[in-house]
């Protein structure tokens, strides 16, 4: 096959993207991913991204420079640029011009895959004043003046915590109650 420099450029634009793009699925499938979190260091400057639950709310500028996006814009834009000024004989600009779109493409869509899996992720914490009007068991006598162990459903999820009686009396093992209110790190719980 004989390439001219402009054929050149869009194959080693694909090659280059294709490379990396091949990589971080390989990586991701022998856990060697990083979670997302891809730095490029350009001339002292770090202009990386990291995609976590913490950063959830950085300019979406920033995720088109992250490895995922570049890597995937090289390989659309050498793909589609090739395509277009070698099989379909189009012109240098229309070839670049497709070849750009195609690439902001991949941009944008990487950029929306993000956004939602980060949409996702749930901290998993219960607020422990969520649990008032909470109904579980004693699974740890309660007694008279001190606290025993109780398990309550929140949230579709059964938690452990510390409780207190709420009349002061002895409630023992296994017994069904209701959170009546928290008092710091203590339940407050009643007999049903």
């Amino acid at each position: 096959m004989n390439f001219n420099a402009v054929e050149y450029f869009f194959l080693v634009c694909a090659v280059v993207g294709g490379v990396f793009v091949v990589a971080r699925i390989v990586m991701q499938f022998v856990g060697m991913d990083d979670g997302g979190q891809a730095d490029l260091d350009i001339a002292g400057h770090d202009v990386g991204h990291h995609v976590s639950s913490s950063h959830s709310d950085s300019d979406a500028g920033f995720k088109a420079l992250s490895l995922h996006g570049l890597s995937s814009f090289l390989l659309m834009f050498g793909l589609v640029g090739l395509a277009l000024y070698r099989q379909s004989k189009m012109g240098l600009l229309i070839a670049l011009a497709g070849g750009f779109a195609a690439g902001s493409g991949a941009v944008w869509l990487i950029g929306k895959m993000f956004s939602m899996i980060t949409k996702l992720q749930s901290s998993g914490t219960i607020r422990i004043d969520s649990t008032v009007g909470a109904e579980g068991t004693v699974y740890l006598k309660i007694p008279p003046e001190g606290s025993g162990r109780v398990l309550v459903r929140v949230h579709n999820s059964l938690r452990e915590y510390d409780a207190m009686s709420s009349d002061k009396k002895e409630i023992p093992s296994g017994t069904p109650i209701r959170v009546v209110w928290v008092d710091g790190n203590v339940l407050v719980v009643e007999e049903i």
